[in-house]
């Protein structure tokens, strides 16, 4: 993490894309919580398993995933989020407004430092 407030940016970053990768996850395939939690967690795109509930209770309302309680061999029932068709739509979305946006900022990343951003 970089230092003088960058977590701060990374913070901003995770919540930017956090939304389009539980869409992404998704897709083709039911999942829990703890499992989408925990497969953002690795890829250290949430900070841990309370930041994953908002997000999805957020989808839900927004109509973009639904859900449905299963029994579990492990415990309890739980809740599985799958898809609908607007998160569908929704997804497509965020695929090409990653894909313009990420080479964008790749461009600009690797470009030489003077590139016509103003006075140095």
């Amino acid at each position: 993490m970089l230092e003088d407030g960058g977590s701060l940016s990374l913070v901003q970053l995770r919540r930017g894309v956090a939304d389009g990768c539980v869409l992404a996850l998704l897709e083709g395939q039911e999942r829990y919580g703890f499992d989408l939690a925990k497969v953002l967690s690795q890829a250290q795109l949430i900070a841990g398993e309370g930041t994953i509930y908002p997000l999805l209770a957020r989808l839900r309302r927004d109509g973009l995933v639904d859900t449905v309680w299963r029994e579990s061999t492990e415990g309890p029932p739980r809740r599985y989020y799958a898809l609908t068709p607007a998160g569908s739509t929704q997804l497509a979305q965020f695929r090409l407004q990653w894909t313009r946006f990420s080479a964008a900022v790749s461009a600009l990343l690797d470009s030489p430092s003077d590139n016509g951003g103003g006075p140095s």
